[in-house]
């Protein structure tokens, strides 16, 4: 595998700092849930259904606000779009540890309506500081970053969390999302390419942009071809959270739950390596595929019967991860002019936290009526089949529109 298509992209006007924002920014999100469920079950005394009712409140409002803030950030730009977000944030976490029970249910799902959108930004700014050409292994890198900020924030939030206090750790993660917000808002990167031109071209680039905006205002962004991303999203998204339930469920069962964390970590480097070579290779694949081989790498995990081989399975099963969601995030950007692309990234956003409310949910009732097994294997099962679907469905349309266009041709001649 040959780094130089990396080397290459890092080498591109803003590319390399943007990664290393993105890196400290999504830091914050990424530990937030691990906080919250160790408060709730420690000093509120509560246990982990009601933990996860506060994150499934946070989930809603996540879905929700994710279209919205895109639009908000195709409209205003990065920094006067995150403005709310960064204040909202940090008031909710700072006055978190000091609430009711109750009360942190609905201020959590204000939370997530008002989510900082790190992700659909960073990802909109990549689209327009590499050329399509080079977009698979920027797409690709940017999965990779996710990973290691999955991998490193939860054990920050879990050492503050356990050895100061769950209040310290939620006024960390207000404090840090202040600071992630307030950097992204500093380096302002491009979302519009008429950003990058020079300042004797940027006015009459920025005039051309908005017309084009305003002749865009009332088209539809959710065209069949990107339902047909979106459903890929909460196909793989389903497969991630059903088989991160059915890890801990199998763990558990063996009484080696002291294996979760680097049980956990194996997994995430089957998807840092899977993203690697992906990004690095010249071969695009479509996103529906890649999907498709999560679900279907995915079916081992659930007929292992030892911490060895379960950790074999896992790392195997993590190789289509980060190549699977880069590839959705190359074809929506794809899909969608600039000027609706914030909107776009929300939908995704969307997509992925639906997947994840159903995956879990369904995984977790599988598991607990016929064992952690069965929750592997519905989630590939669930997952393959949406996305082989997605994939019978859009080549059903695209065979409808092939034929209408030669039926269009053969009545004008």
């Amino acid at each position: 595998m040959s780094l130089a298509p990396y080397a290459d992209l890092l080498r591109r006007p803003g590319v390399l700092r943007l990664f290393l924002v993105a890196l400290v920014a999504r830091i914050p999100h990424a530990a937030t849930g691990v906080v919250v469920t160790l408060h709730v079950v420690g000093p509120l005394g509560k246990g982990y259904a009601q933990a996860g009712l506060v994150a499934a409140s946070m989930t809603v409002g996540m879905a929700i606000g994710a279209p919205w803030r895109g639009r908000r950030v195709d409209a205003l730009g990065v920094r006067r779009a995150l403005l709310p977000s960064v204040i909202v944030e940090a008031a909710v976490w700072v006055v978190a540890p000091f609430l009711e029970y109750e009360a942190l249910v609905a201020v959590a799902f204000v939370a997530g309506v008002f989510l900082v959108p790190v992700f659909s930004v960073v990802r909109q700014s990549l689209g327009v500081l590499v050329p399509p050409g080079e977009q698979r292994t920027a797409y690709a890198l940017d999965s990779v970053g996710t990973e290691l900020t999955f991998m490193l924030a939860p054990a920050i939030g879990v050492l503050i969390a356990t050895q100061v206090s769950t209040t310290a750790a939620l006024v960390t993660v207000g404090v840090a999302t202040v600071g992630s917000g307030t950097l992204l808002m500093w380096f302002d990167p491009p979302t519009r390419s008429h950003q990058l031109a020079g300042a004797a071209g940027a006015g009459s680039a920025r005039s051309a942009s908005e017309a084009v905006r305003a002749d865009l205002a009332g088209a539809r962004v959710l065209t069949p071809a990107l339902l047909a991303v979106l459903a890929t999203s909460v196909a793989a998204s389903l497969v991630l959270n059903g088989t991160d339930v059915s890890i801990v469920a199998s763990l558990k069962s063996w009484d080696q739950a002291s294996s979760l964390g680097w049980m956990m970590a194996l997994w995430s480097a089957g998807s840092v390596l899977g993203g690697l070579i992906y990004g690095a290779g010249r071969r695009t694949v479509h996103p529906m595929v890649l999907a498709l081989t999560l679900a279907v790498l995915t079916v081992p995990a659930a007929f292992v019967h030892s911490p060895v081989l379960l950790a074999a399975a896992v790392f195997v099963a993590g190789l289509p991860c980060a190549p699977a969601l880069s590839s959705i995030t190359a074809t929506l950007a794809r899909l969608v002019p600039e000027e609706r692309r914030g909107e776009a990234m929300g939908w995704q956003g969307t997509a992925m936290t639906i997947g994840g409310s159903l995956g879990a949910p369904l995984c977790g009732w599988m598991i607990d009526a016929r064992g952690p097994g069965a929750g592997f294997l519905t989630a590939a099962v669930v997952g393959g089949l949406l996305a082989a679907s997605g994939l019978v469905a859009l080549r059903s349309s695209r065979d409808r529109a092939v034929a209408a266009d030669a039926l269009e041709t053969a009545a004008l001649s």
